[in-house]
């Protein structure tokens, strides 16, 4: 499927960061994220989708009989639109739905997962084919005005998500309820191999907490987390809450890259990194973490002392001298002998020219004697 025409959605935070996308219930618009993607925004390229018919997204994007495989195509492509390979994704309900069906179908567009008060299957197919058509018959009127005891605690309501759901095209809402018919995922959940994480409110009666449990069971690796005092739509109801978990989440591969810049550079330089990180430099020690050492360092198809060597002979070419001493240090951790460490500086002589080999040897001899 390649739609003619995407879903509304809005984006914050810097081009170059991370993408992560939101994905929100079926009844409300990207308003649902209001007090969580300003502070995910912080260190993501934040893109907020609305689901076909609500908010500002045109409603024929589905007709009558769509899926959440329709749904997830719209996904993929907004993303390609936006030029996004690779996205973290966080979903509620509907919206995680979409999230797993893409971490199940298109684990090479899906970096990470949080699957928020949602399901692998919402209870069969007959309560949503009913709902289907009774909104097709009367509207949401109705529906609307019962919307915060479905969403919310008692007590608490978000008055722009209920005029959301109230202002949602019918015939679009009466889709996605097909939508939410037909899906049942559980076969594949076993298949997910994104980092997981699955939120469940412990009010939420639509989506209870033994739903997010089915589903962090059966997807290997996820982790479960369940919010007090949250109903159906906890980023709305407990957005700290959930803001902390989708930090700790996302910053996975952070860690992980973290771990093997250690192993690879030695703790006291990692420690004095971080030690010298200002606020203005702190997006940019994540990003290294997360890319060139989560990502580039972790993959296993070159071993460390393999990407020593090509690390080595890059910064020779570009004439980073002081970056070649580190990576010297580095090299002998990797396993290199002085021997090969050699061997591959004589070889950026024939190919980056003899000047820029002669300063690489005198750098690599100071560090080696430094031995």
């Amino acid at each position: 499927m390649t739609p003619a025409k995407l879903p509304h959605h809005t984006i914050e935070g810097a081009p170059a960061a991370p993408p992560l996308l939101l994905g929100s219930s079926v009844g409300t618009s990207t308003a649902l994220w209001d007090a969580v993607a300003p502070e995910l925004s912080t260190t993501h390229r934040v893109v907020r989708w609305d689901l076909p018919g609500h908010g500002k997204s045109p409603a024929d994007l589905i007709g009558p009989g769509a899926t959440v495989a329709d749904l997830a195509a719209l996904v993929l492509a907004l993303a390609d639109s936006l030029g996004i390979d690779r996205f973290a994704y966080a979903g509620v309900s509907l919206g995680g739905a979409v999230g797993l069906h893409l971490a199940a179908h298109h684990p090479e567009r899906v970096e990470s997962l949080a699957v928020i008060c949602s399901s692998a299957h919402f209870g069969g197919s007959a309560r949503w084919e009913e709902r289907a058509a009774l909104v097709r018959r009367e509207g949401l009127a109705d529906l609307a005005r019962s919307a915060p005891d479905r969403w919310f605690t008692p007590g608490f309501t978000v008055p722009r998500l209920v005029d959301d759901h109230r202002g949602t095209d019918p015939d679009a809402y009466a889709a996605c309820c097909d939508a939410l018919a037909a899906y049942d995922i559980r076969e594949s959940l076993a298949a997910i191999t994104a980092p997981t994480l699955v939120i469940a409110g412990r009010e939420d009666p639509a989506t209870p907490p033994a739903h997010a449990r089915e589903i962090a069971d059966a997807v290997p690796g996820a982790s479960l987390t369940e919010l007090a005092g949250a109903s159906h739509l906890a980023p709305a109801e407990r957005p700290e809450a959930v803001v902390a978990a989708l930090r700790t989440h996302l910053t996975g591969a952070a860690a992980s890259g973290t771990a093997v810049r250690r192993a690879v550079l030695g703790d006291a330089h990692v420690d004095r990194a971080q030690g010298n990180t200002t606020p203005f430099t702190a997006r940019f020690q994540d990003f290294i973490s997360r890319y060139a050492w989560g990502e580039i360092w972790t993959d296993p198809t070159l071993a460390h002392r393999e990407r020593s060597m090509i690390t080595m002979t890059a910064l020779v070419a570009h004439g980073h001298y002081d970056e070649l001493a580190m990576h010297v240090r580095a090299a002998r951790r990797n396993g290199l002998t002085p021997e090969e460490i050699g061997a591959v500086l004589l070889q950026t002589a024939v190919y980056c020219g003899v000047p820029a080999a002669n300063s690489a040897f005198a750098v690599a001899q100071r560090v080696l004697a430094e031995e």
